[in-house]
């Protein structure tokens, strides 16, 4: 059985700063870490491996300082990882992201399961998944708790804010993990001494064969117009008074104050 976990390399940090000039994040002086809801789709792949041998191959999009993140899935107990890099790559959006990552795929051992998080805490789209699915022509489901594995299949939990569904499908598939997945594993002191040493794969436009039509800012119909960080929120204020018609009153002023009606 061959899993592969898609990871994405993100910023450690809640208070993003955004260039103004190109409406991107501005990474310089800022720690990377593992996706989060990605290192639960990574544990789920080495469970998998503990338990029915699977072999686990990490692969990621992003520039070559990304080699950071697969060196740690290295260390807990992936397989294999491979970096796709190339300057080709810059500025895509999900449609291109999906579509050089599926083209990625392709070049590897056919995989029967295709793991990846949620969503990324950088851009909270939770679209890649899906995207990279419809492109190998793959049934995805998404929001994933439990998955359970057994002769050829699938058996998964699916949450809802209301609840959750039991499914089952035939492998291949794709699935995106949530974090109350699991508890993804730290890395053995041993497992970080190979890592260090592993030679990290890299993969460019060229070697996946990539339309340059389809990837970077050519490939990606959605554009970044404007970029802001929200302003705090303030204190509110308080209406008091016993009556609610004179409540009520109070805050049609208010409203008409601030010319918001």
């Amino acid at each position: 059985m061959h899993v592969v976990v898609c990871i994405k390399q993100v910023p450690d940090t809640s208070d993003v700063k955004i260039n103004p000039e190109t409406n991107t994040l501005i990474r310089e002086g800022v720690q990377s870490i593992i996706n989060p809801f990605d290192e639960n789709a990574l544990e789920i792949a080495l469970v998998l491996k503990d338990t029915q041998g699977a072999k686990v191959t990490v692969i990621t999009m992003g520039p070559p300082q990304a080699e950071s993140a697969l060196r740690e899935c290295l260390a807990r107990g992936a397989d294999e990882v491979v970096l796709v890099s190339d300057r080709a790559f810059a500025g895509s959006d999900t449609l291109a992201t999906s579509y050089t990552l599926a083209r990625a795929i392709e070049t590897l051992d056919k995989p029967d399961l295709i793991l990846f998080g949620k969503q990324a805490i950088d851009g909270d789209t939770a679209q890649v998944g899906p995207g990279v699915a419809e492109l190998l022509d793959m049934p995805v489901i998404t929001y994933i708790r439990r998955v359970e594995v057994a002769e050829g299949k699938l058996k998964v939990e699916r949450v809802f804010e209301d609840g959750y569904e039991k499914m089952e499908v035939p492998l291949p598939a794709v699935l995106t993990i949530l974090k109350e997945a699991n508890v993804p594993r730290m890395a053995s002191l041993k497992g970080r001494m190979k890592a260090k040493k592993a030679e990290i794969a890299m993969l460019s436009a060229a070697a996946i064969q990539a339309d340059p039509e389809r990837v970077g800012l050519k490939g990606s119909p959605t554009k970044v117009v404007r970029i802001f960080t929200p302003p705090k929120k303030t204190g509110g204020i308080r209406i008091d008074g016993t009556h609610p018609l004179e409540a009520a009153r109070t805050l049609v002023e208010k409203l008409r104050e601030q010319k918001v009606i």
